[in-house]
């Protein structure tokens, strides 16, 4: 039926209820509140009766078919919600969730939950099922550049205000854990009264560093062109014990990337033609273009060379520090 941001669920769902849901993706926070927004409108709509299934292993499937196919008592309305913790229903999972995407059941709302899914997932028949017949929202992760205007959002919504100096130190300080970032939100709204402007100084003080780092915030950076963060995420990435070389091979596989849509462009093919080729997947669709606008082919051979040495370093085979040197290589990929 329909793609839906999932930051306008909430608000779809003052209308009649949709027969079937389907709510996946990586960020937890944002599928939980999802999820309690859609339960608190079936409540709302009279969808009394809530059914709820754990697809773990030994889960009984023909058990989901039969309660979607019994009527409730007096044709009670009902929500069944299926939670599939893995994503990976399995083979008679998978034709059950077709056999019920092909056949809604009456006076219920379906209601599937479903992890970060990897390629395979999301393009198997199953899946295409669910969504051909369901609403799907995505809870992407809030980072790098949509994570102020995200906190802004739920500061706005607890009735504060921020400079925007303070919004970048506050982002800077829960990047990569939006659960801590909302739990600092509802901190200060119980700290400081509704319509107060928080200072610099107040978000140094009042928000924990809680700030989680990973390889795809990295490349996110040095392909935005964002010097300063991927400084930030390297030192974080180093004091969380982050092994060098898992980071160097990320690094390493997106210039190669990088070289080859460069060469892809130069023919004259577009990103549609070499996005499953060069799997530029999520938000490298338009990172990676933008970067290879950016940085010049001859600097993208040298940074495989400077990744070559890195290499030798990690490994005793030259002399240098590795994380110094990727300091150096990636501030001038993003400068």
């Amino acid at each position: 039926m329909a793609a839906l941001d999932i930051s306008r669920l909430e608000e779809s769902l003052a209308a009649p209820l949709h027969p079937l849901y389907v709510i996946h993706g990586e960020e937890d926070l944002l599928r939980v509140e999802a999820l309690d927004a859609l339960r608190a409108a079936a409540k709302a709509q009279g969808y009394l009766n809530r059914e709820v299934y754990t697809a773990d292993s030994g889960f009984d499937w023909q058990e989901l078919l039969a309660s979607a196919g019994s009527m409730g008592l007096f044709a009670d309305l009902k929500l069944i919600e299926v939670h599939i913790p893995n994503g990976k229903p399995g083979k008679p999972g998978g034709e059950a969730l077709e056999r019920l995407a092909a056949d809604l059941p009456p006076d219920t709302v379906l209601l599937v939950m479903l992890p970060k899914l990897e390629r395979a997932q999301l393009q198997s028949k199953w899946f295409t099922a669910l969504a051909k017949a369901g609403t799907v929202a995505e809870a992407k992760p809030v980072a790098g550049n949509a994570l102020p205007a995200w906190l802004r959002g739920r500061l706005q919504q607890a009735g504060l205000a921020i400079e925007n100096e303070a919004l970048a130190l506050f982002a800077a300080k829960v990047e990569g854990n939006l659960l801590a970032a909302k739990q600092e939100v509802d901190k200060l709204a119980l700290l400081y009264p509704a319509g107060h402007l928080l200072t610099a100084e107040e978000t140094e003080r009042t928000v924990a560093d809680v700030a989680r780092f990973d390889a795809f915030q990295l490349t996110e950076a040095w392909m935005s062109g964002e010097a300063e963060r991927v400084l930030r995420l390297l030192e974080g990435l180093q004091a969380e014990g982050e092994e060098p070389v898992l980071l160097l091979w990320s690094v390493a596989e997106d210039v190669r990337t990088l070289i080859r849509l460069a060469a892809a462009f130069k023919q004259g093919q577009t990103v549609a033609q070499v996005r499953n080729s060069l799997r530029l997947w999520g938000s490298k669709q338009q990172l990676a273009p933008q970067a290879v606008r950016r940085i010049a082919p001859a600097r993208l051979v040298a940074a495989l060379q400077q990744c070559a040495a890195i290499d030798r370093m990690i490994k005793g085979a030259e002399d240098g520090d590795a994380w110094s040197a990727m300091r150096t290589l990636l501030v001038e990929l993003a400068a």
